[in-house]
């Protein structure tokens, strides 16, 4: 008798195809992106080109003008209310966003989340280290900025991508959003944990009565904003009391909004209903606003140009942004293919990766508040800090712009030859992915 053959395991690829609603959705966010994206850099030029003109007093005043409430302890400056306020829109679709991949995205299957997750990982703790290395031995607390490269931006980081490519595998888009949520959570929880200098426990304890309350609403599919939006106010200002960060309040609301898995029948969850009326107010409003009051810095105030080049700060998070964030996600792809039965997807190569590991160093939304957490709004190592983010930004965006650019060319030209070799009954010859690859 024959023996038994052993039966194989299949074998898993690295940014394969996904299903058609995950690919119309991912398209769906580009495109917002893309606008959201355009407006933060309209924001953030526009700040920069106030604060180092004649007018720049003014600017300084309007950033520090005081409004709120003096009694429950919210006269807040305006460049704080956007920081505490209007960041916490921002999370709140964030959380939106997380809740859904774990529940009905990629990330609810630990098989297609480990590759996210790890780069996500790698690309945090990269930056870290070399920023920790450059401030090892400093004085003044400059290493407390450790965490200010370690955050993608995901609207700067999805607009580049969508601008520039046009041809490239859509698994790869996938791949970048994925690793941005993961990276927004993580960055999350770097904020409450490591940013957080006072606790009061009873305000705290007290933000648990609304939120309970949002919850069981929103379980029930109430979406009437008279009922939500009082309860969502009071959980961000008793967070805001508590000492934690309010924009962790955003996320914890998002995570009490319920999705719909794929194939259930009693109609569409509140969380896209809540993204798709948010995310514009996000990404059109909230984040730009943030940007303009968070990205004027003026270098002749900062010390000097030459002082803001050599300062320690700058240099660890320029380094941290272009070269960790690139080191990180691109090493933590390649361990997860070489440890793992994984390979790359037909057609698709390391330079794609490293393309996106590139992209991956835009950093500014989550990297200034980091660091007006970690040094103060205002103070030198802030604004030399804010710098770094902005310069090695834009190194990242530049050199993922030079390595997706050719890519997609590429991309493109096969695309072309395929059209050509298409055979009179419209099926495609089928190309080598040797020769694709390369």
């Amino acid at each position: 008798m024959a023996p038994t053959p052993t039966p194989t395991r299949p074998q898993r690829h690295l940014f394969s195809r996904g299903s058609w609603p995950e690919a119309s959705r991912i398209g769906d966010i580009l495109r917002t992106e893309t606008v959201g994206g355009a407006l933060l850099l309209g924001a953030a030029v526009l700040a920069l080109l106030w604060a180092n003109s004649p007018w720049s007093s003014g600017y300084q005043d309007l950033i520090g003008f005081k409004a709120g409430p003096h009694l429950l302890h919210l006269d807040l400056t305006l460049a704080q209310w956007a920081a505490d306020g209007l960041l916490a829109i921002f999370f709140f679709v964030a959380g939106l966003e997380l809740k859904r991949e774990f529940v009905a995205g990629d990330l609810r299957d630990p098989r297609r989340a480990v590759l996210p997750v790890a780069a996500a990982a790698g690309g945090m703790a990269a930056p870290a280290l070399i920023y920790a290395a450059v401030n090892a031995g400093t004085v003044g607390g400059a290493v407390r900025g450790w965490a200010i490269p370690t955050a993608t931006d995901i609207a700067f980081a999805l607009a580049v991508l969508a601008v520039i490519a046009t041809h490239l595998p859509a698994a790869l888009r996938t791949f970048l959003l994925t690793l941005a949520v993961v990276d927004d959570l993580l960055a999350i929880l770097i904020i409450a944990v490591f940013y957080t200098s006072s606790l009061h426990l009873l305000p705290l304890a007290a933000a648990l009565v609304p939120l309970g309350l949002f919850a069981v609403l929103v379980q029930r599919r109430v979406r009437s904003w008279w009922l939500l939006l009082p309860l969502a106010a009071a959980t961000w200002g008793l967070v805001h009391a508590s000492g934690v960060h309010a924009t962790v309040a955003g996320v914890l609301l998002g995570f009490m909004v319920p999705v719909v898995r794929r194939g259930d029948r009693d109609g569409p969850g509140l969380a896209e209903h809540f993204e798709h009326r948010w995310r514009p107010v996000s990404a059109g409003f909230a984040v730009p606003v943030f940007a303009f009051f968070a990205a004027g810095v003026s270098v002749a105030g900062a010390g000097g140009l030459g002082a803001t080049v050599r300062d320690p700060v700058t240099v660890g998070v320029v380094l941290g942004l272009v070269v960790g964030k690139c080191v990180g996600v691109l090493g933590s792809t390649w361990l997860v293919q070489r440890f793992t039965r994984a390979t790359l997807g037909d057609g698709v190569s390391w330079w794609d990766v490293l393309g996106l590991a590139l992209l991956a160093g835009i950093g500014f939304t989550v990297s200034l508040l980091i660091g007006e957490l970690a040094f103060g709004v205002g103070t030198e190592k802030d604004e030399h800090a804010r710098i770094g983010i902005l310069a090695g930004s834009l190194i990242s965006a530049l050199l993922a712009m030079v390595v997706l650019r050719t890519r997609n060319s590429h991309y493109r030209r096969a695309c072309a030859a395929e059209a050509r070799d298409t055979d009179a009954d419209g099926v495609p010859d089928v190309w080598d992915a040797d020769t694709v690859r390369r």
